[in-house]
């Protein structure tokens, strides 16, 4: 089955998380600078939220993007910010920001309506090309009920022109590729050379004409460098992982071929996944990323993953 979709999704995007701060403060120069890199290396899809950093990557990404043209914008509903007495506290969800703003969750028809023009106001755009509900998972329900319709009816306004959902896990998002019609998925580290539990959820966006976005190809870190170490879905990485990744690292380099560039091959892979969103936090890492994807990784490396039980059968 093929859907119509009104966008034409390109291969790579920019994930914003990073550039809200995520984990440790990165400055303005150096935000704006990695978002130049992204352009000047031919990403042009930039992925962000008013989770990340309390609208800072939003804001960033709007500035970065002005009087730009040709290139694919998205942005999340779920999660609203409020004014808040907290001053200078430091932001608790992760984010090296301070919490003169709190997140308050709302899939009601309204509150996604108000979440859209708010990013909006700080995008600094009249509209944006995709809109994902952000991180349902405690409010599918009300998700599928509330902010799905409301999404639907802007799409057909003219406002977005694809709706989806995007979430770490793959349970919830085969519901709604079930029971509605969105047009894409954003799923986060659940289809990765070390995590293939996705799968199910994209044979059914294959079937349905789901379009794929593929993020957290890295499990957070531990696939992000030729060396794993790190984190793995932001948690210190198990030693067995650990020991993992660094079988399939050997066998990537006997093919010439380093961890982080077979970890961003390798979901493309699925004839659902449309794109692979990466995250940077400074211009040598999209310049780093943009040579290894630039790069064509041999079918030989698949067979020989799957022969040593590394990947799963046609995986």
């Amino acid at each position: 089955m093929t859907k119509n979709l009104n966008v034409e999704l390109p291969r790579q995007g920019l994930g914003g998380a990073p550039l809200g701060n995520l984990f440790d403060t990165v400055p303005e120069e150096q935000a704006r600078a990695t978002l130049d890199a992204a352009w000047e290396s031919g990403v042009r899809l930039y992925d962000t939220a008013p989770h990340y950093g309390l609208g800072l990557s939003e804001r960033r990404f709007g500035s970065a993007l002005a009087g730009r043209s040709g290139y694919l914008l998205s942005t999340k509903v779920g999660r609203l910010l409020v004014p808040t007495d907290a001053g200078d506290t430091p932001d608790d969800d992760h984010f090296a920001v301070s919490a003169g703003l709190q997140r308050v969750w709302d899939f009601s028809g309204d509150g996604v309506r108000r979440s859209l023009e708010d990013s909006l106001d700080r995008l600094g755009v009249p509209a944006v090309h995709i809109a994902l509900i952000h991180d349902p998972d405690d409010h599918v329900e009300q998700a599928i009920a509330e902010a799905y319709p409301a999404l639907a009816e802007l799409r057909d306004e003219g406002v977005v022109r694809a709706i989806g959902v995007g979430m770490n896990q793959w349970e919830a998002p085969l519901r709604f590729v079930r029971e509605t019609d969105i047009d894409v998925v954003m799923l986060a580290g659940r289809y990765t050379l070390l995590d293939q539990s996705g799968l199910p959820l994209l044979d059914e966006c294959a079937r349905r004409g789901v379009r794929v976005l593929a993020a957290g190809v890295f499990n957070s870190g531990i696939l992000a460098t030729p060396e794993p170490s790190g984190t793995y879905d932001y948690q210190p990485a198990p030693s067995p992982l650990v020991e993992r990744a660094r079988r399939i690292a050997e066998v990537c380099g006997r093919h010439g071929v380093t961890l982080p560039q077979a970890a961003m091959a390798f979901p493309l892979r699925h004839p659902a996944v449309a794109t692979i969103v990466v995250g940077a936090r400074a211009p040598e890492e999209v310049t780093a990323n943009a040579a290894l994807w630039s790069r064509p990784v041999p079918a030989d490396l698949w067979d020989d993953l799957e022969s040593e039980g590394l990947l799963p059968k046609n995986g």
